[in-house]
């Protein structure tokens, strides 16, 4: 959801049709497997928004309950603090790193539940890890391509929604484990 207010005000283009996504992707199942990846690129800056199952990251969803799951949620942060090392822009746009945040919703939190109903105990249900960056690139004409190394590092995913906007309109891939890159010929 704040991708597509970014993209609204920063692109100039209206994206009602993917802020009710994004609404429903919120409010909707949560699926293993298959993450949401929202770029946006303005000018030089290429904004990007990762949104993924816990289970895809770590292989669990709860709250971290010993050592060895500690361990494993502050690799993944890591890892998912670095994106050019998950998302390989075309090197010859030159792009470098600006701002990456990396966080976990869901995990050890008590569910809201209606009024009478039990809540699910902290730990319980899903969680999501959300990533947001910024990028700078300096010479973004020549970004042809993203490469998708972030599905060696996570064993779990299995697909990514990339979402992405340019001054040119908007265009969405399905980038699979079996198929991890995208041709950005005419996009930009």
């Amino acid at each position: 959801m704040r991708m597509a207010v970014l993209l609204a005000a920063g692109v100039g283009i209206a994206v009602p049709a993917w802020t009710a996504q994004a609404q429903h992707r919120e409010l909707g199942p949560h699926q293993h497997g298959h993450g949401t990846l929202n770029i946006a690129i303005e000018g030089g800056r290429v904004s990007m928004e990762l949104d993924v199952p816990g289970a895809d990251i770590v292989g669990f969803e709860h709250a971290a309950t010993t050592k060895a799951q500690q361990a494993a949620i502050d690799k993944a942060k890591a890892e998912l603090a670095a994106p050019l090392s998950l998302f390989v822009l075309t090197k010859g746009a030159g792009c470098s790193v600006k701002e990456a945040n990396v966080k976990i919703e869901g995990a050890g939190e008590p569910k809201d539940a209606p009024a009478g109903a039990p809540k699910e105990p902290a730990g319980a249900g899903h969680s999501d890890f959300n990533a947001d960056y910024v990028l700078e690139c300096k010479a973004v004409d020549k970004l042809t391509s993203i490469e998708f190394p972030y599905f060696r590092k996570f064993p779990g995913a299995e697909e990514l929604e990339v979402n992405l906007v340019t001054t040119k309109g908007q265009t969405k891939f399905e980038v699979k484990r079996g198929k991890p890159r995208i041709d950005l010929t005419g996009a930009m």
